[in-house]
């Protein structure tokens, strides 16, 4: 399966998460702090990271910023609660999900297969092209799952990536926010429409010149997003 670095300061939580997962076949690394973990990380990167936000030190927001800086491993974080604080602003570092505490490992053992399929092989939204598409000064190639700006190659998280083919692929289409979290995020049920606005907060300081004024991903007010250049 995958190699998942659990970061975790609670030992009765961190083993029975480290064993739950192992029983589902992943190989666990586990770490009691936000700076454990990142040591880790540099020694052997994983393949998905589930991070506590209220850890000791350095706390789970930096930590998430920090490995978000670095490239686009997938990271699952846990909160204590629903927090609508928590939650907005762990997605805003760079978080790609989040589960509630206390966890129950099936549904955090779903949540790390939604996010891992988003970045394997089959990460492309829609199917490839005949070749790059040319937005603008945005270049999407759908085929080698490339976005470059300005002649610039742009690195995204997969699950960022995943959105923008999503919208790109249909010129102008306006997307509801639940028909991103099924399409992306394959949430088949009313899911948390933060993270649909989370991500694109995110894209955005990525694509556009301005973010505050998007020229690529445009907002639809009261119903979601749509992509069309102006």
């Amino acid at each position: 399966m995958a190699r998942v670095m659990l970061i975790e300061d609670d030992h009765s939580v961190r083993e029975s998460l480290r064993l739950s997962l192992g029983r589902s076949g992943h190989d666990v690394e586990v770490a009691r702090t936000g700076e454990e973990g990142l040591r880790r990380m540099s020694a052997a990167p994983a393949d998905i990271v589930v991070l506590d936000l209220m850890l000791p030190g350095l706390d789970g927001f930096e930590v998430c910023r920090r490995i978000r800086a670095g490239g686009p491993t997938p990271i699952v974080m846990l909160t204590a609660r629903g927090d609508d604080l928590d939650v907005v602003s762990g997605l805003e570092a760079g978080a790609d999900d989040y589960v509630v505490k206390p966890v129950r490992p099936r549904v955090l053992e779903a949540r790390i297969r939604a996010v891992l399929r988003r970045g394997g092989p089959a990460a492309a939204a829609a199917p490839a092209s005949a070749g790059p598409e040319t937005h603008g000064d945005l270049t999407i190639d759908r085929g080698a799952l490339t976005v470059v700006k300005a002649g610039v190659p742009i690195t995204l998280p997969p699950t960022e990536l995943r959105l923008l083919l999503e919208l790109s692929a249909a010129y102008n289409q306006v997307f509801s926010r639940q028909q991103l979290l099924e399409s992306v995020w394959e949430l088949d049920f009313l899911g948390d429409s933060r993270l649909v606005d989370a991500c694109v907060q995110r894209l955005r300081a990525k694509i556009e010149d301005v973010p505050a004024r998007p020229r690529y991903i445009q907002t639809v007010r009261g119903f979601g997003y749509r992509f069309g250049p102006l």
